[in-house]
């Protein structure tokens, strides 16, 4: 059974802790699935779901210690337990929120012949100073700006320029790709490859794919 579940939500993480597990045996599990992964959660803000189970303060304590040793911030709990919130406020977090959960990660019904995987589709630009994170896939309608970033397990597909940080295949997928309209990203990294594009890059905008060939990052025409 799954101790811990992830996914991307509008303004960070939210991380749902199994209700039925002990409880620093599911620490354990979320520290461990952390350290797995550091570069994709350093620097998150996580809302962390802990449903009707009751969390004392020092409990609750020690996962925001646990996470701020490594660069993650607890920014709310959601909680049904009247103990859980009092913890909370004693520890100056939001408490009792529904995190803010694009439509797009709904869970939904359909008759498909395919499978599907998991992503976040984003139809806005993206300016300087905002992150996504997605244990999927991520697709925007729009620019991703200088100084904005995506972190995404799966691919990155932009409907626009990429002037930003892009990361596809953040969990180690090499398989995994980046496309855009306009790539001249700041820094474009899949799985453990980083390249980076030359400063007087000047070209006619036009659509390209980023993956891996003969272990480096390759940049090509995407038809």
């Amino acid at each position: 059974m799954q101790t811990v579940a992830i996914k991307g939500v509008k303004d960070g993480l939210l991380i749902s802790l199994n209700e039925s597990e002990e409880w620093q045996g599911v620490l354990a599990d979320l520290a461990a699935r952390i350290d797995q992964q550091s570069s994709f959660f350093v620097g998150a803000r996580i809302t962390l779901d802990v449903g009707t189970r009751p969390v004392r303060r020092d409990e609750l304590g020690s996962v925001k210690a646990l996470l701020e040793r490594r660069g993650v911030v607890l920014h709310a709990v959601v909680s049904e337990s009247s103990t859980t919130i009092d913890s909370a406020s004693a520890l100056d977090l939001r408490a009792n929120l529904m995190p803010n959960t694009p439509a797009a990660e709904h869970s939904f019904t359909a008759n498909s012949e395919e499978d599907g995987t998991a992503g976040v589709m984003i139809r806005r630009t993206l300016r300087s100073g905002r992150t996504v994170r997605s244990e999927g896939h991520v697709i925007v309608f729009g620019d991703v700006n200088p100084g904005a970033e995506i972190i995404a397990a799966g691919d990155v597909i932009i409907w626009g320029r990429l002037r930003g940080k892009v990361h596809a295949g953040a969990y180690g997928d090499e398989s995994a790709f980046v496309c855009a309209l306009d790539m001249t990203p700041t820094q474009l990294r899949i799985a453990g490859y980083i390249s980076i594009s030359p400063k007087d890059k000047r070209h006619k905008p036009k659509p390209e794919i980023a993956l891996i060939r003969d272990e480096h990052i390759t940049v090509e025409a995407w038809r």
